[in-house]
């Protein structure tokens, strides 16, 4: 039996309280799209996790082709993808004890020989607000270019602000460029503000549209895409639909029966 193992630093207050978050998390959650915790240990100065082994590594691999015999995902697998991280995301929220994953990106997805997705790394999750409150305060941490607005300017951390990182993602799919990118020309590095005016204009939406995926889908799915990510992305958390609603959002995306229209070819005479 093949596994992962991920080795955390037992002198850091961050590495134990990373590796204590994985085990109170996934040690009692179970889910088609969380990874598995097999195993841990604390013992001689060592913190250890083990994990499921997932084939095929991190979306963020494949997305944006870190190593060059990697081909690029289809629109299908991008779209599958999707659905099954939403689904994750959706059962931390509406669990007995809810939960706030927060540190929702590319690289925190990974899939298995048959591009099935999980969520892995828990370091960072919170539990969700309680006692009718709406959010709870924290230390801001996670990733920039993925971390909500609200999260970043105050510490303040609700459930829906999973929903932000999960619309950052949605629009790295859709696009192929990364959520921050210091390589690219001013103005385009953050692709959040780069993308949000052609994902309201429905004539330059095509525009953004990542070039290895044109084609494989209709304008019709591409525009709903479009706007589900916009909302997703909503300055205010209350705007942002919950994680249920993009997963039936994204569903019927996917049941669309009515396909890219085929140029005609005439025949020769």
């Amino acid at each position: 039996m093949v596994v992962a193992i991920k080795k955390l630093n037992p002198e850091s207050v961050q590495g134990f309280d990373e590796w204590q978050s994985e085990v109170n998390f996934l040690g009692r959650l179970a889910h088609p799209n969380l990874v598995r915790l097999l195993g841990y240990c604390w013992e001689d100065k060592e913190l250890l996790l083990v994990y499921e082994f997932m084939q095929k590594g991190s979306l963020e691999n494949h997305l944006f082709r870190r190593n060059p015999s990697i081909q690029p995902l289809s629109w299908e697998k991008r779209l599958k993808v999707a659905i099954e991280a939403a689904r994750g995301l959706s059962f931390l929220h509406t669990s007995e004890k809810q939960v706030i994953y927060r540190d929702f990106k590319a690289s925190n997805i990974l899939l298995d020989w048959n591009y099935n997705a999980k969520l892995a790394d828990f370091g960072l999750a919170k539990l969700g607000p309680s006692g009718g409150e709406s959010h709870v305060t924290t230390r801001i941490m996670g990733t920039y270019g993925y971390a909500a607005p609200e999260y970043v300017a105050t510490g303040h951390l609700y459930v829906k602000s999973d929903v932000y990182g999960f619309g950052v993602v949605l629009l790295e799919l859709l696009t192929g460029r990364r959520a921050l990118d210091v390589k690219r020309p001013s103005g385009q590095q953050n692709l959040v503000d780069w993308a949000k005016p052609f994902l309201s204009q429905r004539g330059k939406l095509k525009n953004i549209i990542d070039p290895w995926i044109e084609g494989q889908f209709s304008f019709k799915a591409a525009l709903q895409t479009a706007q589900l990510t916009l909302k997703c992305l909503a300055v205010e958390p209350r705007n942002r639909p919950s994680m249920k609603e993009v997963v039936e959002a994204l569903e019927r995306i996917e049941a669309m029966t009515d396909r890219p229209k085929q140029k005609k070819v005439r025949p020769k005479v």
